[in-house]
């Protein structure tokens, strides 16, 4: 099987844990990845609410550290271009793409959005739960949108093409990034509330939104967006979430942003060696192998393929 995932927190737990990339206790380890080919997987740099300032962005320089000292003399190559992405298609390769969790790695400085570009970031997500320099994640209460800061992001990461990524954002930073945004944006990591009624979660106007603005949402594995009883939820319950997500025209819309590493997974799940076996279920439910195929590579990759960074080569496999 093929697959594109467009969100873990591998790296950070990585580097925060001291650990490597090739650890067989973690849900993602690289010597994992026998059997699924191509495999592209986006690691975050996750920045906790609690980083702020220098703070946010050593986090961000010691976890690119990391996954180059990780790949450098390895068969994993970085992927920053179109190019690359097709390299690792064509050839049955493993790829990475670096993103990054949470505004606050730019330090409140508009000129860091160049420095995420300078190290390959390709998409960021404007917050995570609590509020940043740019804005209210959806864990803020009487959360307000984006801030004026936030609002100088927006243009600056389509400058540089750097997808914007609203997992985690609050429905009014949502929105205003909509209106905002001149580009398709993303959805790393989040279900339907129509399925599981989670803060996390995307409504059905907001899936819209994202589809016909072209951008990408990626299913989520956390349990407890799932389904209503939370630690109950099953494999299937993915499905559940990706049909309702069809029954909206998201064909070419949903993928995988399984979050694995950053959350409880389902209790039939085991982690990256249990995406075949989901594989395998779309397939009996009588989805067609190109939907599948779309849902778990395709779409992905065509979404990063557009946003294609001009002008910038990275030597595969060293950066």
């Amino acid at each position: 099987m093929m697959l594109f995932d467009l969100h873990c927190d591998t790296l950070y737990r990585a580097y925060t844990e001291n650990s490597t990339l090739f650890n067989d206790s973690f849900h993602i380890s690289l010597n994992k990845s026998q059997g699924i080919v191509p495999y592209i997987q986006c690691f975050a740099v996750w920045i906790p609410d609690e980083y702020r300032g220098e703070a946010a962005v050593k986090l961000f320089h010691g976890c690119v550290k990391k996954i180059e000292e990780q790949l450098s003399g390895t068969d994993v190559y970085r992927c920053v271009t179109a190019e690359d992405i097709e390299y690792v298609r064509k050839n049955n390769k493993t790829g990475t793409v670096l993103t990054v969790e949470g505004g606050a790695v730019l330090s409140g400085k508009l000129e860091n959005v160049k420095m995420l570009k300078e190290n390959g970031v390709r998409m960021m997500t404007l917050t995570w739960n609590g509020r940043n320099e740019l804005g209210d994640g959806v864990g803020v209460e009487n959360a307000g949108g984006l801030t004026d800061f936030g609002r100088s992001v927006i243009p600056e990461l389509e400058r540089n093409d750097i997808i914007i990524d609203i997992s985690h954002a609050s429905e009014k930073l949502f929105y205003e990034t909509a209106a905002l945004a001149r580009r398709p944006f993303a959805a790393s990591h989040s279900d339907s509330k129509a399925v599981c009624p989670h803060r996390r979660n995307l409504t059905d106007e907001q899936f819209r939104i994202i589809q016909q603005k072209g951008g990408i949402v990626g299913l989520n594995f956390c349990r407890d967006f799932l389904n209503k009883t939370e630690t109950n939820a099953e494999m299937y319950d993915i499905i559940k979430n990706a049909e309702h997500f069809l029954s909206l025209g998201g064909e070419k819309t949903i993928a995988i942003g399984g979050d694995l590493d950053g959350a409880d997974i389902p209790k039939d799940m085991k982690g990256l060696e249990s995406l075949p076996e989901l594989y395998e279920m779309f397939l009996h439910h009588n989805y067609s192998e190109e939907l599948v195929r779309d849902i778990f590579f395709n779409n992905a990759a065509g979404f990063f393929s557009r946003y294609d960074i001009s002008g910038q080569q990275y030597e595969r496999g060293k950066k």
